[in-house]
């Protein structure tokens, strides 16, 4: 089924700041296949998960999604098809409540009050978030903005799921709920996390990516217990490989590596979060809400400019 295939032909991408986020990135991926994407902060995971639906667009080389290229003029079909998720729940979860959330997509597609109707009630039955369904999205917890932020892709039936590090905000029952569902899901994933261990239970296939190219590619199994690989690209093995060399003395995590993770997911994602401050700052000046205009335009600023401060911290958690 060609309109499954995700394919990258020598795919560069740079930020405006400079960054090189994708250097000839090239991978194919395939109708039903699981297929893990792993590498450091930085490594350009991220930049690659947004180009498969059109967030971003390429600045040389090819994508082709199905049997379209991805440009301007398709990415709106193409979104039909690949339902993205991202890290951060918030940024997609912006309606009054979690009905209009999940229903957003469905009513964009083109389907009736009522199909859309079913469609939330379908798409919150399969997260297990029927009982939230009117409340507002502000008022949920980390786990459960997730699910409804899931339930709003599934809602959209795509052919593709993609996903930028799912289980970042749940508990361990939320987490082992999300990979049964995901092995649930017949249609081709593609989920970008540094929980190995997720991409061990879930992904057939995985790719390790490095400074925005292609380092390694092959069974999840083989790839995930290499671990002169695995160090090469400033990864570790999946905890469950490791026995409990990670822990300390009463099975406790260190804190401060946990802390130093998790600033470097935040550093990862700060440039994105900005850019979508700025992007929603300008829809509204379009709809001559300038105050608040100015007042996203100031939000982004002070998120970008808040990367050297991360940075700090990593190096501190050393």
């Amino acid at each position: 089924m060609s309109h499954h295939i995700v394919e990258f032909r020598d795919v560069h991408y740079r930020y405006p700041d400079g960054t090189a986020a994708l250097n000839g990135l090239s991978l194919r991926i395939t109708h039903g296949e699981s297929v893990g994407i792993v590498g450091a902060n930085g490594s350009g995971k991220s930049t690659f998960l947004m180009h498969t639906n059109g967030y971003l667009l390429p600045q040389s080389g090819g994508i082709t999604v199905g049997d379209l290229p991805l440009n301007r003029q398709t990415r709106q079909e193409i979104r039909k098809k690949v339902g993205l998720i991202f890290q951060n729940p918030d940024d997609q979860l912006f309606m009054p409540t979690v009905f209009d959330d999940v229903a957003f997509g469905p009513l964009n597609l083109g389907l009736s009050p009522e199909e859309a109707a079913g469609r939330v009630e379908e798409a919150l039955g399969i997260v297990g978030g029927l009982a939230l369904k009117n409340k507002p999205p502000h008022h949920l917890s980390g786990g459960q903005k997730s699910a409804v932020a899931i339930a709003s892709v599934i809602a959209m039936k795509p052919d593709i799921l993609v996903m930028d590090e799912p289980a970042s905000s749940l508990d361990p029952k939320a987490r082992r709920y999300l990979i049964e569902l995901l092995n649930d899901f017949e249609h081709t994933k593609i989920i970008a996390s540094h929980d190995l261990d997720l991409i061990l239970d879930v992904c057939e296939r995985c790719i390790v990516i490095k400074d925005g190219r292609v380092m390694a590619d092959g069974p999840a199994g083989t790839i995930l217990s290499d671990k002169a690989l695995l160090e090469e690209n400033h990864l570790e093995l999946p905890l469950t490989m490791q026995g409990r060399t990670s822990y300390k003395k009463g099975g406790r995590m260190n804190d401060i590596e946990k802390l130093r993770h998790l600033i470097g997911h935040w550093l990862e994602h700060n440039q994105e979060h900005a850019k979508s401050y700025r992007e929603w700052g300008e829809k509204a000046g379009a709809a001559g809400r300038h105050e608040l205009a100015s007042l996203l335009r100031e939000i982004a600023e002070r998120t970008a400019a808040m990367d050297e401060l991360f940075r700090q911290a990593e190096k501190a958690c050393k």
